[in-house]
């Protein structure tokens, strides 16, 4: 079973960037499509942003467009979510997530990480 560790969260004044990091065990992580998630006090969770296998096709919720970045280093088992221009709405916790295949949508998402916790105070 994969194990999907974030880091990078930390609190951030209103028009800075974080980057946020996700690691995984195992030696198939090229194999599958990655994605990131979060979560604000109250709310559900929602998709932030996808990457296939191989690094392509990058999809984005509206709100983060233009804003966020996601790519991988498969050398690395690393999945990276750049953030910039942060606004307090960004606040949530933020879990990196493994589909079940190599590209999304087409496979869902379905091994998780603990999140990373990212605040940005105005």
């Amino acid at each position: 079973q994969v194990q999907l560790v974030e880091s990078g969260g930390g609190l951030v004044q209103a028009g800075g960037s974080l980057r946020l990091s996700c690691v995984a065990s195992g030696r198939s992580f090229s194999s599958y499509a990655m994605g990131w998630f979060r979560q604000a006090p109250g709310k559900e969770r929602e998709f932030v942003a996808s990457l296939n296998w191989n690094g392509g096709y990058p999809r984005y919720a509206e709100s983060v467009k233009g804003r966020f970045t996601i790519s991988r280093d498969n050398a690395m088992n690393t999945v990276y979510l750049q953030m910039n221009s942060l606004t307090p709405e960004d606040t949530a916790v933020y879990t990196c997530a493994r589909a079940g295949g190599s590209y999304y949508p087409g496979y869902d998402f379905d091994s998780w990480g603990r999140g990373t916790q990212v605040t940005v105070s105005s």
